[in-house]
């Protein structure tokens, strides 16, 4: 079987068609597709080019089965206990609406069948008072997601686990100065496709030299 090549996309039409992708397959990812997912994430920002980071990069049930059920506690606490209020909403565009409920809440109950875990680390951060601080790894966390986009292999930003960073750090075995930054569980897409996410208006959310001063899109 021919290994899987990137799909040629211009940069602004992948840009407008990554989604988040919570419906993964189960289907192994390659090596090599994630390890060049990873070399396109490390060609991101860094402040200072620092590159005070790592990744790691998880296919071991037994810490998916630990992380899996912490991250079920963080999805209760935030949402699950909310379900039927919020399936009962109307869509809106500036909340979470039922479908992406319900797209959320199959990944809580699904993390652990996602092939690939990658966790964005970094360093001198445990501890730090600063909530700015090594920021700019989420642009290099952006490339990633665009880099597995090319690739056919949908993800998500989520860091529901948080609540157990401390047993999450030795569980990984990471550095004690050391944080997490969040969790990207990858996978081929089961269900949904490729598509514009639906945002509020340009014009409700871009401000122009002062907030509530707004200007006539040309």
């Amino acid at each position: 079987m021919p290994e899987p090549e990137p799909e040629p996309l211009l940069v602004l039409d992948a840009l407008h068609s990554t989604p988040a992708r919570r419906y993964l397959s189960a289907d192994p990812v390659p090596d090599h597709v994630i390890w060049a997912i990873l070399d396109a994430a490390i060609r991101g920002p860094s402040g200072g080019n620092r590159q005070a980071w790592g990744w790691v990069v998880v296919t071991d049930p037994a810490i998916k089965t630990q992380v899996g059920q912490w991250y079920r506690e963080g999805w209760s606490a935030a949402y699950g206990h909310r379900r039927e209020q919020i399936l009962a909403a109307p869509p809106a565009p500036d909340g979470l609406s039922p479908r992406s409920f319900l797209a959320a809440e199959h990944l809580a109950h699904h993390l652990e069948e996602a092939p690939v875990w990658i966790f964005p680390v970094l360093r001198h951060a445990a501890g730090a008072g600063n909530p700015r601080l090594g920021a700019s790894i989420y642009g290099a966390v952006q490339q990633l997601i665009l880099a597995a986009r090319a690739y056919g292999v949908g993800t998500t930003l989520t860091t529901l686990y948080a609540g157990h960073e401390d047993e999450l750090r030795d569980l990984l075995e990471l550095p004690g100065d050391a944080l997490t930054m969040g969790l990207l569980p990858l996978g081929y897409p089961a269900r949904g496709r490729w598509a514009q996410p639906r945002r509020l208006p340009l014009g409700e959310v871009v401000h122009w030299n002062r907030w509530g001063a707004t200007r006539h899109r040309r």
